[in-house]
This record gives C-alpha cells, sequence and structure tokens, in this order.
C-alpha cells in the first residue's frame, strides 16, 4: 500500500461521484472535483468547482411560497478538455471499451492522475495519461497535462480546450427543484493565438468571476505549431487544436488555468487579471515542481506520523490533504469561514455550520496564523449577529446557524426527506448553541496561542457580545432560583420540541445551559486580560454596564441542569418522560439506522417521541473539557458530581445514540479514550472511514465532512495523546501506548514549534525552533521546561522523566 496516495484500479460509474469527492484538488482558494476532464457533468460526473466566498441567493416558487435559498456557486467549468480521432466524436468512456484504467491520487500534492488505455470503434487503441493540480504556489493557477500515444494507428486528432459557463448547482439529488442557476454570461475573450477566457457574474451578489486558459502541443520538449480554430458563446468558449499523431510517439498537451474573481485582493478587474497571468505561467513541468515545493513545506507543519498501520496513516494524510485544500495559507488572504463540507460538493449549499469546533483544534496546533484569519469570518459578520439577536428580541450577538456571505441565516425553512419524498419544515435554526462553539473557539485559541493582540482588537468584542445574548436569552426561575432557556435545540438535531406541541424547541438542553454557565464565568476572565484602556474603550463601545456582569456572575453559578435517576444529565427538560426505543427491532429492519429521524418520519411517526440522539450533545461536554473542568464546573452550579459520573453517562447515551453525524463518532471516541481505550479506538476508525467508506451510503460524493476529517486528527494527537494547556502548562496523558507506537507530530504551543514522538514506553518532546519562548510540558506532577534546542523524555506510566537535559520546574 502507498500511503501517499488514493489508487483505483478500473471504472466504476457507480463510485465515480465519491471518487471525485475524495480526489478533489484545491488551494485553500478554490477547488475542483476529480472528474474526468473529457466528460460533461451527467448523473455519474460532476465536474464541480468552488471558491471561498462565491455565493448566490435564488428564489425557489413551491406550492406558491417563495423559498429562497443561498449557494456556494457552481463555477465554470475549467476543465473541459476533450479527444476527437480522425474528426469522430469526443472521446468519452460512453463509447469507447477500456482496456486498462487507473485513477490515483497523490495525496502529498493533491496531483490527481489518470491511465487509460482504450480501444475505439473503429478499432483504434490510444493510451492517454491525465495529469492535474490546483496550485499550492500561486492561488489563482491550475494545469492539466495530458499524454497521448498512439498505439497501432497513425492519423489527425483534435484536442478541444473549452471553459464551460453553462454549468448550474445540480451536484445534489435533493436540492435539484430548488433553483440551480446562480451564473449569467458577461463574455467570452481571447488574448493572442493561444489564450481563451470567459467572464460571467453571478446572478444575485453581482460577483464577477473570469477564467483563462493558455493550451499548448508538445512533442517532447518542441511545442508544436498545430492547427488553431475557435468556437464561442456568450457563455462558452473552446479552442481546437489539430495535429498528427504517430504510431508509437507520445505527444503533451499542456493547459494552464487562471481564475480570478472581483473579491480577490490587489487586481485591477478579474477578466484582465486572468489572461495576463496565464500568459506570464510556466509550462507545466515548472508549475508542478513549484506546487510540491509548496507542499512539501506546508507538511513539515501538517503532517501524523503513525507508522503501525498503514491504512490508518494513509488516512490520516487524506484528511490533512483535504483540510489544507479548504483551509491553507492562501486562505488568509480572503475573507473566508469554515464549510461543513469542505469545497468540492455542494451538500450544505457551502454553508458555515460550528463544524470549526472541531477543526480549529488541529489547525491551531499546527496553522494558528489561518485559525486567526478563520476567526475573522466570524468577527466581520458581528454586526450582523448582533442586529439577529435584536430583531429577535434579545441583545448581544445571535451567530446564524448557517452561515454564508453576509453572516444572515441561511438555513433553509424547509427540507427533503429522501426516504418519505416530502419537504419537512425545517427547525434547525434554533440550535443556538453555535454561540458557544464561537465563544470556545476564541478561548481556544487565545489558550493556545496567548495571541494577546486577536483578543484585544477582535476577539473579546466578540466573545462579550455572545454572553450577552444568552444573558437575555435566558430567564430566572425564582421558584428555582436558576437560570433557565426555552425554545432552542442541542447539537441531537433529532428533537426540535416536546411530543405534540405547538411551541417550538426544548427547555434547558443541558449542554446549552453547562456551556453558558462557563461562558459567563469566563466573559469576566476575558475583561480581566484586558489593559484597563482597552477594557474601558470596548464596554464604552458596546455599553457593557456593571449590572449585565453582575448577572454574568451569578448565572454562572446558578444555570438550571436536570438531571434523572443515578447522576445522569438529562439531554433537556423533560427527556425522561420520553419513550424508549426498540433499537434491535430498528436495526433487525433497516440495518443502517444512523438517520433515524428519516425512517421514523416515513414510518409516520416521530422522533420527538423518543429517547434517542443523532449526535453526541450531552457527551459532547466531556468531549470539550477534560475531567478536572467538569467537575469543578458543576461543583461551581452547586450539583453533587463524582468521579464516576462521565463514565455513566457516556454508557447512558451511547446506547441512545444512532451516530447520524459524522461528528458524533469522533466525540465518541474522543470521551472514551481515558475510560475504555478498545473502543475508543473502534469509535477512531469508524470516524476515519467516514469519508472513504462512505459510511453514510451516498454523501461524501456531495462532499467531504471536513469536521471529521480534522476531528481525526484532533483524536490522534490530542485525545490519544491527553494534551491539554493547563495554567501554562502543555499536559500529556496518553492512552493506547501500543496503538500509538512510533505516532510523531510537530506543534506550535505559544509560538513554540515542538515535535512530539511516542515510542518504546516513552514520550519525547524536542523544541525544533531556533528562535522560540521557552514552554512547559507536563506528565502528571512531572514538570518540565524547555528552552530553544532542547529536549525531554518521559518514560510513560511512571512519574519520573528519563533522558532529560533540563531542571525540573
Amino acid at each position: 500500500m502507498d500511503e501517499r496516495a488514493l489508487e483505483y484500479d478500473g471504472f466504476d460509474p457507480v463510485e465515480e461521484g465519491l471518487r471525485e469527492a475524495l480526489t478533489s484538488t484545491g488551494n485553500g482558494y478554490f477547488c475542483t472535483r476529480g472528474a474526468a476532464e473529457w466528460e460533461d457533468a451527467d448523473d455519474v460526473h460532476y465536474p464541480g468547482t468552488y471558491a471561498h466566498g462565491l455565493y448566490n441567493r435564488e428564489t425557489t416558487i413551491m406550492g406558491g411560497r417563495p423559498v429562497l435559498n443561498e449557494d456556494l456557486v457552481n463555477l465554470p467549468n475549467w476543465l473541459a478538455l476533450k479527444l476527437k480521432i480522425e474528426d469522430e466524436d469526443a472521446i468519452r468512456f460512453g463509447n469507447i471499451e477500456l482496456l486498462d484504467y487507473r485513477h490515483s491520487y497523490d495525496i502529498g500534492t493533491a496531483t490527481i492522475v489518470r491511465e487509460l488505455r482504450f480501444r475505439d470503434r473503429s478499432g483504434r487503441e490510444t493510451s492517454l495519461r491525465s495529469r492535474r493540480f490546483v496550485s499550492m504556489a500561486h492561488s489563482h493557477q491550475a494545469a492539466i497535462e495530458w499524454t497521448l500515444t498512439a498505439e497501432n494507428w497513425s492519423g489527425a486528432v483534435e484536442v478541444v480546450s473549452a471553459l464551460d459557463g453553462r454549468v448550474t448547482n445540480g451536484g445534489v439529488a435533493r436540492y435539484r427543484q430548488l433553483e440551480g442557476r446562480h451564473l449569467d454570461p458577461v463574455s467570452p475573450r481571447t488574448f493572442g493565438p493561444e489564450v481563451i477566457a470567459l467572464h460571467v457574474e453571478t446572478r444575485q451578489s453581482n460577483i464577477y468571476v473570469a477564467q483563462a486558459a493558455r493550451t499548448r502541443v508538445f512533442a517532447g520538449d518542441e511545442q508544436l505549431d498545430v492547427d488553431r480554430s475557435l468556437y464561442q458563446m456568450e457563455d462558452y468558449i473552446q479552442q481546437v487544436h489539430g495535429f498528427e499523431l504517430a504510431r508509437g510517439e507520445p505527444v503533451r498537451v499542456e493547459k494552464l488555468v487562471s481564475m480570478f474573481t472581483s473579491r480577490d485582493r490587489a487586481i485591477n478587474e478579474p477578466l484582465t487579471n486572468a489572461g495576463k497571468a496565464v500568459r506570464r505561467y510556466p509550462d507545466f513541468d515548472v508549475a508542478l515542481q513549484r506546487h510540491t515545493r509548496a507542499w512539501d513545506q506546508l507538511w513539515r507543519s501538517a503532517d501524523v506520523v503513525l507508522p503501525g498501520d498503514q491504512h490508518v496513516q494513509q488516512l490520516l494524510r487524506l484528511h490533512i490533504s483535504h483540510i489544507l485544500q479548504v483551509c491553507s495559507l492562501h486562505t488568509t488572504n480572503h475573507d473566508a469561514g469554515v464549510p461543513a463540507r469542505g469545497l468540492n460538493g455542494e451538500a450544505y449549499r457551502g454553508h458555515v455550520f460550528w463544524d470549526e469546533l472541531y477543526v480549529f483544534r488541529y489547525l491551531t496546533s499546527r496553522l494558528p496564523g489561518i485559525t486567526r484569519e478563520l476567526l475573522m469570518y466570524r468577527y466581520r459578520r458581528l454586526g450582523e449577529a448582533c442586529s439577529a439577536a435584536r430583531d429577535a428580541g434579545y441583545e448581544g450577538a445571535m451567530f446564524p446557524w448557517q452561515s454564508g456571505s453576509d453572516g444572515s441565516e441561511e438555513t433553509q425553512i424547509v427540507h427533503l426527506n429522501p426516504l418519505s419524498g416530502h419537504w419537512d419544515p425545517d427547525l434547525s435554526h434554533r440550535q443556538r448553541h453555535v454561540n458557544a462553539a464561537i465563544f470556545y473557539n476564541i478561548w481556544h485559541y487565545h489558550r493556545a496561542t496567548e495571541d494577546h493582540d486577536f483578543l484585544r482588537d477582535h476577539g473579546a468584542e466578540i466573545m462579550l457580545e455572545i454572553a450577552r445574548f444568552w444573558s437575555s436569552i435566558a430567564h430566572h426561575n425564582a421558584d428555582r432560583d436558576r437560570y433557565e432557556i426555552h425554545g432552542v435545540m442541542g447539537p441531537d438535531e433529532f428533537h426540535e420540541k416536546y411530543p405534540g406541541a405547538q411551541e417550538n424547541g426544548l427547555r434547558n438542553n443541558a449542554y446549552t445551559n453547562v456551556m453558558v454557565a462557563w461562558i459567563c464565568e469566563q466573559a469576566e476572565v476575558v475583561l480581566g486580560l484586558l489593559s484597563q484602556r482597552r477594557r474601558e474603550t470596548l464596554r464604552a463601545k458596546i455599553g457593557l454596564t456593571d449590572d449585565e456582569i453582575e448577572r454574568w456572575r451569578d448565572m454562572s453559578t446558578k444555570m438550571y441542569v436536570p438531571f434523572h435517576g443515578d447522576g445522569i444529565i438529562s439531554q433537556f427538560e423533560g427527556y425522561e418522560d420520553l419513550e424508549e426505543l426498540d433499537w434491535d427491532a430498528y436495526r433487525a429492519e433497516h440495518g443502517n439506522i444512523q438517520r433515524l429521524d428519516r425512517i421514523l418520519r416515513a414510518e409516520g411517526d416521530d422522533p420527538d417521541r423518543y429517547k434517542l440522539a443523532k449526535q453526541a450533545d450531552t457527551v459532547l461536554l466531556f468531549f470539550l473539557f477534560p475531567p478536572e473542568e467538569i467537575a469543578r464546573l458543576f461543583g461551581r452550579l452547586g450539583y453533587d458530581w463524582d468521579a464516576d459520573g462521565a463514565q455513566r453517562n457516556i454508557e447512558y447515551y451511547d446506547e441512545r445514540t444512532s451516530h447520524g453525524s459524522t461528528l458524533s463518532y469522533i466525540a465518541h471516541a474522543g470521551v472514551l479514550a481515558p475510560i475504555d481505550a478498545a473502543h475508543a479506538w473502534e469509535r477512531f476508525l469508524v470516524a476515519l472511514e467516514s469519508d472513504v467508506g462512505d459510511v453514510q451510503g451516498g454523501t461524501t460524493k456531495e462532499g467531504i465532512h471536513l469536521g471529521v476529517m480534522a476531528g481525526t486528527l484532533d483524536l490522534v494527537q490530542r485525545a490519544f495523546t491527553g494534551a491539554e494547556i493547563r495554567d501554562g502548562v502543555l499536559y500529556f496523558a496518553p492512552t493506547l501506548s501500543e496503538r500509538l507506537d512510533g505516532l510523531s507530530f510537530p506543534m506550535h504551543v505559544r509560538g513554540t514549534p515542538i515535535r512530539v514522538t511516542i515510542g518504546g514506553g516513552q514520550l519525547t518532546v524536542v523544541i525544533t525552533g531556533g528562535y522560540s519562548r521557552p514552554v512547559r510540558i507536563g506528565i502528571g506532577d512531572d514538570v518540565r521546561k524547555l528552552g530553544p534546542g532542547e529536549s525531554c523524555t518521559f518514560a510513560l506510566g511512571e512519574t519520573a522523566a528519563v533522558g532529560t537535559s533540563n531542571e525540573r520546574q
């Protein structure tokens, strides 16, 4: 097995959509699915291209009711490259006999290679090798190389190189009833004899997009003088290159592409810049070398080495590759969030949810500068969040469950149940816990980086406004002398309201209320981290009063948390009154019951009736906070909490969770790591297979799941190693030592680069940067201080460190 490659032998139309998603190639600015260049979009192939922030809103009339949706736009298809032999129809899978076929993907450079030998209808046998990448060295650049060889014939061929703006958003079957046209043509254009270009505009958001393509033909190193002809329409342009193929003599076709949008910085206008850039691009091999060097540099910060299991190693690196295609250094130049399904599909319409909660832990420990800029996506939409709160009758900032271009709530009002075929109401905008996730992400980023400038200038303001929102949505129950929050949904998502109730939402979701107690406490801590001058300035800017701060203090000790029986936290108030589901019967009847909500509704039943969960809800508390912090939080709230409380709750909810979200296996693996390592590893393996194995039965072809990909990496580097920063010390408490033998990965800890290695019953930490601040590393009570170039080694399972060059602090 090649740990740096995905390889598929033979063409399988059923699997092609999945393969296209898994072999996408991108650079943190734009990303293109791994579709074959010679195929148009149909039920098998979908050559989609997407870029950060390229959204457009359209209205669909459904049953006389206008339904507004905002989508990440499928951009013009720059892949289009077609082969015609002796003036016959262009070659495609449907009109040839495949003799050999391999589709491979270089994980290390996100480069796609297709190698095929085919026999056409006239008996001619031809080989075609395609290589393709979206450049990590130059954010606007992409490139394709074809190598063509006539094996048993000689004759004339034509290669059609095109830019196609006739595309729509049609990659998700259940969305096809919704308006999918997002582009209006502007104009095609040429820049000299070699370059064609296409200019389009999004229909509502008025974003201009331009692509330019330069196509050349080579025999060896010599560029051939080919016959060129041009055809263009307002939304399509092609150039036909005619030349002779001699038997056994390969010819290369190179297509270099540039893409610019009106949202880019330092440009005049997209079309001019696209044409100018592509004329300056080097040939394919030089561009590939620069692309490869840029990826090599990223891997130095991003890699995870786990030599004990080749398949696990391969999938971890595949996940890293996909994360960096969406969140790279190029991303920091754009106003970009974290689309839950990446940039290689249209599921969730390209929206930003709370999945960054799982993505940022990995990114912050490796490339914190990227996390910083992704957090700025939220800051730039703080005004919209404050307006949303006011419109709903609250204070502070209420960020949306689904966010897109400007931070408005993009959650649709209806969604299609593919099992019943019915459009059901969508109440998921009530998942206000997204605000807790944003607060947590900023808190975690600051704790990991000590980026005081970000906290001062941006982070603190977001955090304080979120705390104000929670303070205003909560109300005080005098009978209980507790604060309560009604009308919300938790992460579970299966429960939207009480059975038979007219009122939407739930009362006192435990996860939400505990997070709010923690937020109210930490908000005052955040104020204390600011200088007096900045604190006074910020309070004056947002109008924060002493009474509000006093209410936060009160809420931090008096949030209501429902419990039922043997210290089990009720997922929400009234949960204990729900019916138990016959899980065995549903598994026997349906097999895969991850989406129990759809199954129950298709049967005329209602998931609100039962004790079940789509994904970790209450359990998520134990994923986000270490045991000591959980005990402190419940103690501060005045609830009894014993050392076995977490395990009892985890076991209780594990039996009642369908894991209908890929994120669920991440959370459950993480919480099981310190208490049941074997089962934690099992859940980790399931999560690891989520996309490559398409465990949800066809969803991955609509876009990879970025949260679960990043989550698997977080499990390895944090949950399984027990890595946690407390009181300025990076502590480790490894579990699964045998599984992790040989594990090695880099980290950034408050500006200092380190490398962590586990092997032979030891954990070693080395400071790898020349100019670095000292860091403190600990296992248990054994804490060490390391300076530049120093290292220390801990014997696992013992309290003493061995082989250390430092004195105990």
